[in-house]
Parts: C-alpha cells; sequence; structure tokens
C-alpha cells in the first residue's frame, strides 16, 4: 500500500474554516442554509500533470502540464479521486454499483473526493460577501482575457484562504445532483471558465449538466474530509 510521502496532493490541500452557506435556486425559487465543517481543498484545480500522476493517463499534445485538466466528465472526475487515495493509502470515498453505476459517498472516508457545491461556494468566498472575492481581471482567466484557452494554474490572485482560480479559467465539477426530480443525474458545476462572460464568473453561478458532459472548459478540483 501506498502512503502519504507518495501523495503528490498532500502539500497543496488548503484548510478551510466551518461555516454557514446561503444557497439559492433561481430557476425554483428556493433559497437555504447549509452547516459545514472543516475540510481541506485543493488549492488549484487539478493539473494535467496531477491527473496523469493518480490515473496513469498523459496530457493532451501541446498541453502545459500546469494546464488544469478539461474534458473530464463527472465519472471520470470520480474515478480520479479514488485513484488520488489509492496512491496516497486513503480510504476511497466513492463506491460505484456494477450493475445501476451509481455512485455512493462514504462520508467516514479520509479520501479524496469532489467538493459539495456549498463546500465550494464556502470555500470561493472565503469569508467575503460579494459575488466575487477580488477584481475579476486580478482573479479570473475568462473570455475578456483568457486568449481563448485554458491557462497555468495559479497566474491570478488568490482568495484570502489562498485558493486560486476558484473562479474563471475552469468550471469545476461538485458532488451534488442538481434537481433529481426535472433533471435526473445531472450534477452541478461551479465557478466559470477561460470561455465565460464576466458575468457567468460569480460564487453563486449554479451550471448544471448531465455527468457524461465533457468540454474544454470544465474541470475539477479535489476536497478531503477531516475526520
Amino acid at each position: 500500500m501506498h502512503t502519504l510521502t507518495d501523495d503528490p496532493m498532500a502539500s497543496c490541500m488548503v484548510p478551510v474554516p466551518a461555516g454557514t452557506v446561503d444557497l439559492r435556486d433561481d430557476r425554483r425559487g428556493t433559497r437555504w442554509q447549509t452547516e459545514l465543517q472543516p475540510f481541506l481543498l485543493g488549492r488549484y484545480p487539478v493539473t494535467t500533470e496531477l491527473h496523469g500522476a493518480v490515473t496513469g493517463t498523459g496530457p493532451a499534445p501541446a498541453t502545459s502540464s500546469a494546464e488544469p485538466v478539461t474534458n473530464v466528465s463527472w465519472p471520470d472526475a470520480v474515478e480520479a479521486c479514488n485513484a488520488a487515495s489509492a496512491r496516497a493509502g486513503l480510504a476511497p470515498a466513492y463506491t460505484r454499483d456494477a450493475t445501476t453505476g451509481e455512485v455512493a459517498w462514504d462520508r467516514t472516508s479520509d479520501g479524496y473526493r469532489l467538493p459539495t457545491e456549498a463546500e465550494w461556494q464556502h470555500a470561493c468566498k472565503a469569508g467575503t460577501t460579494g459575488y466575487r472575492y477580488g477584481e475579476t481581471d486580478a482573479i479570473a482567466w475568462y473570455d475578456a482575457n483568457s486568449g481563448g484557452r485554458a491557462r497555468d494554474v495559479g497566474g491570478k490572485a488568490p482568495n484570502a484562504w489562498g485558493l486560486h482560480d476558484m473562479l474563471g479559467n475552469v468550471w469545476e465539477w461538485c458532488w451534488d445532483v442538481y434537481d433529481e426530480e426535472v433533471y435526473g443525474a445531472y450534477r452541478i458545476f461551479r465557478g466559470g471558465g477561460w470561455a465565460e462572460s464576466e458575468r457567468g464568473c460569480g460564487a453563486t453561478v449554479r451550471r448544471r449538466s448531465h455527468p457524461t458532459f465533457a468540454i474544454d472548459d470544465l474541470g475539477y478540483r479535489l476536497a478531503r474530509s477531516v475526520l
């Protein structure tokens, strides 16, 4: 079994404090609060280098190893989380039913996982109350400044908790189902991407798609529970 010394992500995990998160669904006109326990979140979106290290796959030709990995579906991200856990000797967070393909999250696991959308929003805001945690061009790659492509992580200013690229560069898959009654298995992603307008790069913006969706401005970020 691998030990934590084999964990390429360990030094890049940032402690996020407990808190209360106000969430809303503008389509349904609903609002709710979620109480969060402390957790860990990756300082950056997962890069092509890290994704390759934990999954055994290489980056696309001519892609920088420091760019966020993209074209990753939600199941791909889940499998990568488990692969990162296995490499680090941690208990896997997810199991998949061989018959239905349904993914279950073991909340007692200390392994790598996707953040919930409440965790993501709490971490993005980092104690601020506005739509963004800073001036857009200083913190985010988006359609007006990205040059039409993903950029190396960490090139823009972090938020107050030291997290980079929470807005812009790539959208990030979250754990949550969006609205099972209406959209079935659709999962949520957050944060805005390099092709998104400035308005779409906000801490409360929610998007969703089928879990098989994979595109060139959508990636993921690793989280871990603090048990």
